[in-house]
């Protein structure tokens, strides 16, 4: 710093709304947002999600609709998430890889009408197992690493050839990525993207999201074998330093605001995309905040936001944002 005050006052530029917009260090806009939404059965069915106010399950033609106010409000890419009925839930989740479940359906629906809309997969078979968690299981209960991985591969190409065009593996399994990009080559999908939940933490904020896709009750034990471990920060270092070598375009920390300090050393330690889920928990607190009157929606959930692009994302999932969006389109 060369000058002291009064020659230099901070506030200068600071005293007018144009001036704050000119010397902004950091920009938000609704290319920044990835949408979640979660697909049911029927046709003009929407559930309302208790956890999550404002947030509800959409069967197919209302997962359309929301792709069209995606494309609208300016918000490249959704992520889709299913809720499968219990008696199609199973101990080996092979739901997973039915050509025609819901997130094959919903995947050929979006495509088919809203092309430039990107479509980013979950998979993990979380929502299609019997107990509740993203792998198979041994007889003592514990996910198997191996063997998942090998049925994650399936479930990837049976997105992928429904035409996903960002395939994201939340399962934490060791060396799945690397399989995945493998089978996709050797399938001729050479486009599409692998964003992998790379750092992807063994959270308490994660309950609302396992109501919206019928996992909660069904969950056996917890998930503390395969997720991280929230005291660790090098080991993701080096979970996102593996993905990165078996082939992920990008990467993601989950959840976000309580791991801000990980994006940003994860984005300093490898300059590629990072992004962020704003998970469920997350978007509960605002609401209930906000329910509360203890905060104020539009700007709190800018705020937020604003945060996970200042620490380095490159984009964020959060379940705002189509409320955001209206607000920078505003």
């Amino acid at each position: 710093m060369t000058a002291s005050y009064p020659a230099l006052r901070l506030r200068r530029t600071r005293a007018s709304a144009w001036s704050r917009r000119l010397h902004a260090e950091t920009v938000l806009t609704p290319a920044d947002l990835i949408w979640p939404l979660f697909v049911t059965e029927g046709e003009g069915v929407e559930q309302p999600i208790a956890s999550l106010p404002g947030v509800s399950r959409w069967s197919v033609d209302g997962i359309v609709a929301r792709g069209r106010e995606a494309r609208d409000l300016g918000i490249p890419c959704i992520a889709l998430f299913p809720y499968t009925q219990v008696e199609r839930r199973t101990e080996d989740g092979r739901e997973a890889l039915n050509p025609d479940n819901l997130m094959c359906q919903a995947i050929r629906a979006l495509k088919d009408a809203v092309p430039e809309v990107g479509v980013l997969t979950d998979v993990a078979l979380d929502p299609y197992t019997s107990h509740g968690h993203d792998g198979l299981v041994d007889a003592a209960g514990y996910v198997v690493n191996d063997t998942t991985a090998e049925m994650l591969v399936a479930q990837a190409l049976n997105q992928a050839n429904a035409g996903a065009d960002i395939i994201a593996p939340s399962d934490m399994m060791d060396g799945r990525i690397g399989m995945i990009r493998s089978a996709l080559e050797a399938e001729s999908h050479h486009n599409v993207q692998i964003m992998s939940y790379a750092a992807k933490y063994a959270s308490a904020f994660y309950g609302p999201f396992r109501d919206a896709v019928g996992s909660r009750g069904l969950l056996k034990g917890d998930k503390k074998t395969y997720q991280m471990d929230n005291a660790n920060a090098e080991e993701a270092l080096r979970e996102v330093a593996m993905d990165l070598a078996e082939g992920a375009d990008t990467v993601m920390v989950k959840p976000g605001l309580p791991y801000l300090d990980i994006i940003v050393r994860v984005r300093q330690a490898f300059e590629v995309p990072v992004f962020a889920y704003q998970v469920s928990g997350e978007y509960a607190m605002i609401e209930h905040a906000v329910a509360a009157g203890a905060a104020e929606r539009d700007v709190m959930v800018l705020e937020t936001l604003m945060s996970f692009k200042r620490a380095g994302c490159s984009g964020v999932l959060t379940y705002h944002a189509a409320h955001a969006a209206k607000l920078l389109n505003g």
